[in-house]
């Protein structure tokens, strides 16, 4: 009896073997007529009518990716069980109806890599995977992903300023991006000068979502300003604005090249005020710890991890699992109100193994790791087992934004106490404000005059005109503060 059932399994992973399900990719010369070299993505979803379009981990669709040399065009490659895969090897996956779509990853510079400018993919298309593992799936990109553009208005302009710091780091030309939003006023009051808002989007955002845009800046509560929006989008995810390793100096380029050509090509009175949400929360309160002197005020709101003993409920200086808590159950990433699994550390990571760049996960990796000895990012988690690597941890710590101040406040408070807004809402939904609330402790333990507040929401629902009344108050006071000494 043993015998037959052995043969049977050895027969039937012989049959999967020779009719491993395929899909057969190639992209057409008449929108890349050379040869390609890179990765190759096959992203499938039963809901999403554009896969590619899907974000890792929020949404859980089956992934695969694999790496080609020298392909031509019209040439086919081949996504089976050896691709890169999540969930499963391709075989595996549930039978049922699919939209999918190719995406070819030229790396050009672009975040996303379903939305990198000059990557080539096909069309959504509707396939039915049956049990019928012989079944072979042709598909052709016959697009390629535009460059974005931007249209200049009366009060919306987009600004790009050289940057000899990047680009000297990145070996290619590189400028810093973003949207400059003017009041009426500086048309009408043609000798006035204004204070900066930046505000920083968090992940996934984008300032060419302000072109076109027709409407002036809107004032700090009642203080008329000029408007900075800054995206922080990279090859490699969200820059945050932060020196690193696998980025380069935004945090440099920022604030020694970007701010003074903005200044010399507008009407800027030299107050500097900070704001923004999510990662850009983070990024904000990395600046005006960081450049204490360059930026007068900032309203951080609903950071990403500003203490690593509650990254999203896990303490990188203690806990060894990233996906695992003490009690086996799964550590969350994301959840309803608070409390509800939405998704997981597990997924996201397993997820970002196929989507291996521009990625949330990815993206911390690319800031707060050092560069590895194959030109990536170190990782800090093992992809299969979630093992937090502690060596890799170590230089993570320079990213600690609650440690950072423990160790230098007295160093930085003269420059820094009182400059400094942090809220979040009690339900975060990314389980930020736990981490919010350890800064706080700490910044009380310092007797410094951050203000901590904490609103009814989420990372979502927060923003209530209330929640942004209080906000731009703080900045207003700010910025009085900077005119009473600027006299």
């Amino acid at each position: 009896m043993k015998k037959t059932i052995f043969s049977f399994l050895l027969f039937a992973g012989l049959i999967n073997q020779t009719f491993a399900q395929q899909f057969k990719v190639s992209y057409a010369d008449s929108i890349f007529n050379k040869p390609f070299t890179g990765r190759v993505l096959l992203y499938l979803s039963k809901d999403n009518k554009m896969p590619k379009s899907g974000a890792a981990g929020e949404e859980i669709f089956p992934c695969f990716s694999v790496y080609v040399k020298n392909v031509k065009p019209g040439q086919s490659i081949v996504f089976d069980d050896k691709a890169v895969s999540y969930p499963t090897p391709l075989s595996d996956i549930e039978r049922g109806k699919y939209y999918v779509q190719a995406v070819w990853d030229r790396d050009l510079g672009g975040r996303a890599i379903s939305e990198s400018p000059g990557n080539l993919y096909s069309v959504s298309e509707l396939v039915n995977i049956t049990k019928d593992y012989s079944k072979i799936f042709n598909l052709t990109a016959t697009k390629v992903v535009p460059e974005p553009t931007f249209t200049n208005t009366q009060y919306a302009k987009e600004i790009k300023a050289p940057s000899a710091l990047l680009s000297g780091f990145l070996k290619e030309p590189m400028t810093v991006n973003g949207t400059v939003l003017l009041p009426k006023e500086y048309y009408t009051e043609p000798n006035r000068k204004f204070p900066v808002l930046f505000v920083v989007f968090g992940y996934g955002g984008d300032y060419h979502r302000l072109s076109g845009f027709a409407n002036p800046s809107a004032p700090i509560d009642t203080t008329v300003c000029i408007t900075v929006y800054l995206d922080g989008n990279c090859a490699l995810g969200h820059c945050v604005y932060a020196n690193s390793d696998n980025n380069g100096p935004w945090g440099d380029a920022l604030t020694t090249e970007f701010i003074p050509y903005l200044e010399k090509n507008y009407r800027c009175n030299g107050a500097h005020l900070i704001t923004g949400h999510s990662s850009g929360g983070w990024t904000v309160l990395w600046l005006q710890t960081h450049y204490p002197k360059v930026f007068d005020g900032c309203w951080s709101s609903s950071p990403d991890p500003v203490d690593f003993r509650s990254f999203q409920r896990i303490d990188l200086y203690k806990d060894r699992n990233m996906y695992y808590g003490k009690d086996s159950t799964l550590n969350l990433t994301g959840t309803v109100a608070g409390r509800f699994p939405w998704f997981d550390m597990k997924d996201c990571y397993r997820m970002e193994h196929v989507i291996y760049r521009g990625e949330q996960m990815h993206s911390f990796d690319a800031v707060f790791s050092k560069k590895g000895k194959d030109g990536e990012p170190e990782r800090i988690c093992n992809n299969e087992t979630g093992e937090i690597d502690s060596n890799v941890f170590q230089h993570w710590k320079n990213y600690d934004i609650s440690l950072y101040l423990r160790n230098n406040w007295d160093k930085i408070k003269p420059d820094l106490d009182g400059k400094v807004r942090v809220t979040v809402g009690k339900q975060d939904n990314f389980l930020l404000n736990y981490a919010v609330v350890m800064l706080e402790g700490e910044m009380k333990k310092l007797n410094s005059t951050f203000v901590f507040q904490y609103y009814p929401g989420d990372h979502f629902t927060v923003s209530t005109p209330e929640f942004r009344k209080d906000g731009n108050a703080f900045l207003e006071q700010k910025y009085a503060e900077w005119l009473a000494k600027n006299k």
